[in-house]
C-alpha cells in the first residue's frame, strides 16, 4: 500500500497548529474577561475579594496582600494583572520550571486565575528600607538600561513587568541570572540589556528599584 507522506505531513503539521493554537485562544478568552471585570467597578470588587480568599495558600511565600515577607520571593501587589495571569499560565503549563509552584497553580480554577491576579493587582506595595546613595546611582543605570522597556516609573505593562518596590534580593539574583545567562533567566534582550552591568552596578539598581512605589 502507497502511503502518501505528503498529506500525513500535511496533517502533522495542521494538528501541530491546532494543538498551539488551542492553549492560545484559551488564554486570550481569559484575558478578555479580565478586561471585562476590570471595566465594571462592581464586578472589579467582586473578584478582588474572590481573590483574596483564593489566594489563602500563597499568603506563605508571597504575603498576605503580595507583598512578600522573604527577601528571595516577589512581590505580587501592584503588578499589571494581564502579565500575573500570563505567568500564572506559565507555571501552571511548565513553560516556567518550579515544582511547587506548578502543583498549585494546577489545581485552580480559570475564574479563581483570574480572580487571583486582579487582587494583587489591586494591592499595594509596602515601602522597602533602601540606601540613597545606592539610589541615586541605580536611577542612573534604570534610565540607560531599563526605562525603555519598564518604563519611567518602572511599572511595565501587560507582557513585562512591573519592577517598582520590587524586593531587592529577588532582583539582584533575577538580574544576574540574565546577565550570566543561568537558570531560567534566559532571554536576548535582558542579557543584552544586563551584559554591561558590574555586580555593584547590579547593587545599586536593585536599591533604586526597591524604593520606587
Amino acid at each position: 500500500m502507497r502511503v502518501n507522506t505528503k498529506g500525513m505531513r500535511r496533517l502533522a503539521v495542521a494538528l501541530g497548529l491546532a494543538f498551539a493554537v488551542g492553549p492560545a485562544l484559551a488564554q486570550q478568552v481569559l484575558q478578555d474577561k479580565l478586561k471585562a471585570i476590570q471595566a465594571d467597578p462592581a464586578a472589579l470588587k467582586a473578584a478582588v475579594d474572590a481573590g483574596q480568599k483564593a489566594s489563602f495558600f500563597c499568603a506563605n511565600c508571597h504575603g498576605a496582600d503580595g507583598n512578600s515577607k522573604m527577601q528571595e520571593v516577589p512581590n505580587l501587589s501592584g503588578q499589571n494583572p494581564a502579565y500575573l495571569l500570563e505567568q500564572i499560565r506559565k507555571f501552571g503549563a511548565g513553560d516556567r520550571k518550579d515544582q511547587f509552584m506548578q502543583g498549585l497553580i494546577k489545581v485552580l480554577k480559570d475564574d479563581e486565575r483570574i480572580q487571583i491576579a486582579l487582587f494583587y493587582a489591586e494591592s499595594k506595595v509596602d515601602p522597602s528600607t533602601t540606601d540613597p546613595v545606592q539610589v541615586t546611582k541605580g536611577k542612573d543605570i534604570f534610565t540607560r538600561a531599563c526605562v525603555r522597556c519598564h518604563g519611567a516609573e518602572a511599572r511595565g505593562n501587560e507582557t513585562i513587568p512591573r519592577l517598582a518596590g520590587q524586593k531587592m534580593t529577588y532582583l539582584q539574583t533575577s538580574i544576574t541570572r540574565y546577565r550570566d545567562r543561568t537558570g531560567e533567566r534566559r532571554d536576548p534582550l535582558m542579557s543584552s540589556a544586563t551584559a554591561l552591568l558590574k555586580n555593584e552596578d547590579i547593587l545599586a539598581l536593585t536599591h533604586y528599584l526597591a524604593s520606587m512605589r
